[in-house]
């Protein structure tokens, strides 16, 4: 009975967002629909993070990196290959990709198989470590990565990044992306797989006295979350139009993990909830950063005001609701 109830609440909330999304669609400008794009990338990648630091229990930092590979895959599998010639003005691009031009759904799915493969190669030795030297080590790969794709001027245009990245990324895109990992996240927790990260999370001893295979099932979550942060790179890289290894530094990852922090560890609501306050939070407070004049007052901008403003909400909630916005459900 109170799975039916359960059902009957979630259909009734998807009608409700669904109805709401048309109707925000027809009525706000650019510049809003761009934030509620964002809105739904963000759900989409907080929710792959809290599977990773959340319903496993692994302190993962590499979660820029893996979105990077997102972005630069659907990046140039989608560009023209006249926008590819001239993007690689000084150095021309690998033969077997500069006539590439795909459809934007499967480039999607290729950059959530890419991400994820290379997660699982990744996770396949580091998972063996915990803590601080796990996050230490992905954050190291997320570097790695970022690095590479400066330096493979052939390949991703280097510094100089890639322009003229088609716009396919929408509200049904970014929205209907986000509402599948929230089902998939749903069924997932509910699963023997869900069950099985939340005892390696509270218990790794007692989980492998239970006959859990805990490397097998680390390296699945971090293989799923990878997938997962792929699949928002891309629809980043598609949104924005533009990319360069600059926007996937560590400052990326925590603007994630913020999210993650503030919902709530293993909360997919609070983790949905949080991914659009910090959003809209983030857009609504630029205005810290810049000189504000109050009447006769004037005060000068600080750059980077309005990240110590998320930074003092975040220990805030640490230290008086550390569980986050909501309980894991």
């Amino acid at each position: 009975m109170e799975d039916n109830n359960r059902l009957k609440n979630s259909l009734i909330a998807l009608v409700i967002t669904l109805i709401a999304l048309f109707i925000l669609n027809r009525v706000l400008d650019d510049y809003k629909l761009r934030i509620l794009n964002l809105c739904g990338i963000y759900i989409t990648l907080g929710l792959s993070m809290n599977l990773i630091n959340g319903l496993t229990g692994l302190f993962s930092l590499g979660h820029a990196g893996f979105m990077a590979v997102g972005a630069y895959t659907v990046a140039i599998l989608t560009m023209p290959v006249a926008m590819k010639d001239m993007n690689f003005f000084t150095k021309p691009m690998v033969p077997f990709l500069a006539n590439v031009e795909w459809g934007f759904f499967p480039a999607l799915i290729m950059a959530g198989i890419i991400s994820g493969f290379i997660g699982f190669l990744i996770g396949a030795p580091v998972l063996r470590l915990t803590d601080d030297y796990l996050a230490i080590a992905t954050l190291g790969f997320a570097e790695i990565i970022r690095v590479v794709f400066t330096n493979a001027q052939s390949l991703t245009n280097g510094a100089l990044g890639l322009k003229g990245i088609p716009n396919s990324t929408n509200i049904w895109w970014s929205w209907g992306v986000a509402i599948l990992t929230i089902v998939f996240m749903e069924f997932l927790m509910k699963g023997s797989y869900g069950k099985a990260f939340k005892a390696i999370r509270e218990d790794e001893i007692a989980a492998r006295s239970m006959g859990i295979n805990l490397f097998k099932h680390k390296v699945m979550s971090f293989t799923f979350g990878s997938f997962l942060a792929g699949i928002g790179g891309g629809l980043l890289a598609a949104l924005l139009g533009t990319i360069d290894p600059n926007m996937f530094r560590i400052a990326l990852t925590f603007n994630i993990l913020l999210i993650v922090v503030l919902g709530g560890l293993g909360s997919i609501k609070g983790t949905t909830i949080s991914a659009i306050i910090v959003t809209i939070m983030m857009e609504g407070l630029r205005f810290l950063d810049e000189s504000i004049n109050i009447g006769p007052i004037h005060i000068e901008g600080v750059q980077g005001m309005r990240m110590v403003v998320f930074s003092i909400i975040l220990m805030v909630v640490v230290i008086v609701r550390k569980e986050g916005l909501l309980k894991e459900s």
